[in-house]
């Protein structure tokens, strides 16, 4: 079921005069704005990686994904029931967090008819209690009735894979192992090797050689081609 958040953006980025929900070919599409082809994706990218992949080799295509950096938790105890709990979740997403999805993404992205929009949002996600299809019941189980958008806080776009550097807070050695991304970002090191992974992989990144038993990376001279269409 479509949330609130997929159709406020949807209807954000595709404005009052775009079609939405267009069939095209196999695929259906949220919005289509002038030639471009709109797909907002609140989920993994990895669900939608291999229609994007045709997508590309016909249109231009934009894909939004939403990054999460507020989230309030709103409790009910029944469907359009009482409130029992209101508050802000502790977890605060960021800009890195693009790398949990890109990770799933490198064998799209970057190619020349294809963007990536991605808001940083405050969202409201609405509870109430159930257990979904797990089996087993617990104390505080509970399904996610909906996810609101509150406010869009920032968009960065990336066309390009350079420009994902700027995803990357910090200022890093010309030469750079994972435990020097680590240190810099401010992060453990399995994530600072998804970060190097994925820049590795859409050409951001180039291994330059070793340090002991890591690899050491800089910044490709040159932006590795896009994807075949």
């Amino acid at each position: 079921m479509e949330t609130s958040l997929h159709r406020q953006l949807k209807n954000l980025y595709a404005g009052e005069d775009a079609a939405t929900e267009v069939q095209f070919g196999r695929y259906r599409i949220d919005a289509v704005v002038g030639e471009e082809l709109v797909e907002v994706q609140c989920a993994s990218l990895s669900a939608i990686g291999p229609k994007i992949a045709a997508l590309v080799k016909q249109r231009p295509v934009r894909v939004v994904k939403p990054l999460i950096a507020r989230k309030r938790i709103i409790r009910r105890d029944k469907s359009a029931g009482k409130i029992v709990s209101n508050r802000l979740s502790p977890k605060k997403g960021t800009w890195l967090d693009l790398f949990d999805d890109l990770v799933y993404f490198t064998k799209v992205f970057p190619h020349e008819n294809l963007t990536l929009e991605v808001p940083l949002v405050h969202i409201e996600e609405h509870r109430v209690p159930g257990h979904g299809k797990r089996r087993r019941w617990r104390q505080n189980d509970h399904t996610v009735e909906d996810i609101q958008l509150v406010e869009v806080l920032e968009t960065r776009r990336v066309k390009t894979a350079d420009q994902l550097w700027k995803f990357v807070p910090g200022k890093l050695p010309q030469e750079f192992d994972t435990s020097d991304l680590a240190r810099v970002v401010g992060c453990q090191r399995w994530i600072a090797q998804r970060i190097a992974y994925c820049l590795r992989e859409t050409g951001a990144a180039e291994p330059v050689g070793k340090r002991g038993n890591a690899v050491t990376y800089a910044k490709a001279k040159k932006r590795k081609k896009t994807k075949a269409a």
